[in-house]
């Protein structure tokens, strides 16, 4: 059975950029969870958000989980969608998880142009709440199958490292 290969990792890390170049280096399907969800609602993941609250996104977070079959995909995840055990679950039913590991700094580096953008950095202090999400996810992130850092800026060699690593745990 063909394995999906799944990009886990705070917001930032670059789950959508390095799963669309993965994706089209492998000829893989890309499915982005977020734009799932962006599709079912017909509004951004902020204004989901703000109109329905969190928790409603998170649940419609491990429905798009659920309605989804194994097979040949790269999927980038929402940062936040190892919140939930169950998601778990459904992300090892699919196929592989890979932690797109990035450091404090290069995520701030990279949300300071977005982070209008992302519903749960929208505050003045928004340098402290990053920090805050990535003590209590990191953990969960930890659960993956395997980690990539991806500190560097070159697009093109991270998504082939990580495109390496899940190769390598595909064999096995």
């Amino acid at each position: 059975m063909s394995k999906a290969w799944i990009l886990v990792g705070m917001m930032g890390a670059g789950k959508s950029s390095i799963g669309r170049t993965l994706a089209e280096a492998t000829n893989r399907e890309f499915i982005d969870t977020d734009l799932l969800i962006q599709n079912r609602f017909g509004r951004t993941v902020s204004q989901v958000f703000q109109i329905y609250g969190e928790e409603t996104f998170r649940a419609h977070e491990t429905s798009v989980l659920t309605g989804l079959e194994p097979g040949e995909f790269v999927i980038a995840t929402g940062g936040g969608i190892v919140t939930r055990p169950e998601n778990w679950v459904e992300l090892r039913r699919l196929g592989l998880t890979c932690y797109l590991d990035a450091s404090f700094e290069t995520l701030c580096e990279r949300l300071e142009v977005s982070k209008k953008k992302r519903p749960l950095l929208e505050t003045d202090d928004w340098q402290q709440r990053l920090s805050n999400l990535i003590a209590v996810r990191k953990p969960l992130y930890d659960q993956a199958d395997f980690s990539v850092e991806v500190n560097h800026n070159d697009l093109g060699l991270t998504a082939e490292a990580v495109q390496q690593a899940f190769e390598e745990r595909t064999t096995e």
